[in-house]
């Protein structure tokens, strides 16, 4: 079954729930269609289209996130899979400065890294091991969470997500069949 992203009635991204929750939504008249997945729902009466990005018709008030969950598929998210000593294909999550000298569990000292160079760098610092980040960690500034929770993100999603406010002419609602 697809997903469909909703947009709050200002463009920016909500959530993410099932096509056809997202089609009651808009038979109900909470929401619009803004794109659809290419498929439909048929009815005896009625052909509608299923739905990829649904735009409610009034605003959510959502209280104020301060930073992305931290979880091991997160980072592994952040990092796009690879490591960030080698750039290899990352299997395993490490603390930059180990947490047993001190270091936190935090964005900004976590990264995805491939087995052999967290076992290489043990419970040392990057320096000492004789290894150097890629990139400097830090919390993701994106949408992350949406990646997170569906695996993958939808072309028609990423204008929503990039914090581009995207302004489509929504598709008319559905005519009888």
């Amino acid at each position: 079954m697809g997903r469909a992203l909703v947009l709050n009635a200002t463009f920016e991204p909500l959530c993410v729930v099932s096509a056809r929750r997202a089609l009651v939504l808009v038979l109900k008249h909470k929401a619009e269609l803004v794109h659809q997945d290419g498929g439909s729902y048929h009815s005896e009466r009625m052909t509608v289209p299923i739905p990829s990005v649904i735009r409610l018709k009034y605003f959510v008030r959502v209280p104020y996130r301060a930073r992305a969950s931290l979880s091991r598929r997160a980072v592994f998210v952040r990092d796009s899979f690879q490591c960030q000593y080698c750039g290899a294909g990352a299997e395993n999550v490490d603390h930059v400065i180990p947490r047993s000298r001190g270091g936190t569990h935090t964005w900004e000292n976590v990264v995805a890294a491939c087995k052999a160079c967290n076992t290489r760098k043990e419970n040392r610092l990057p320096a000492e091991a004789g290894m150097r980040l890629r990139s400097k960690p830090a919390a993701p500034r994106e949408k992350i969470w949406i990646i997170v929770a569906v695996g993958h993100v939808d072309p028609k999603w990423e204008p929503y997500l990039n914090g581009g406010h995207a302004h489509p002419a929504p598709h008319p609602a559905p005519a009888p069949a």
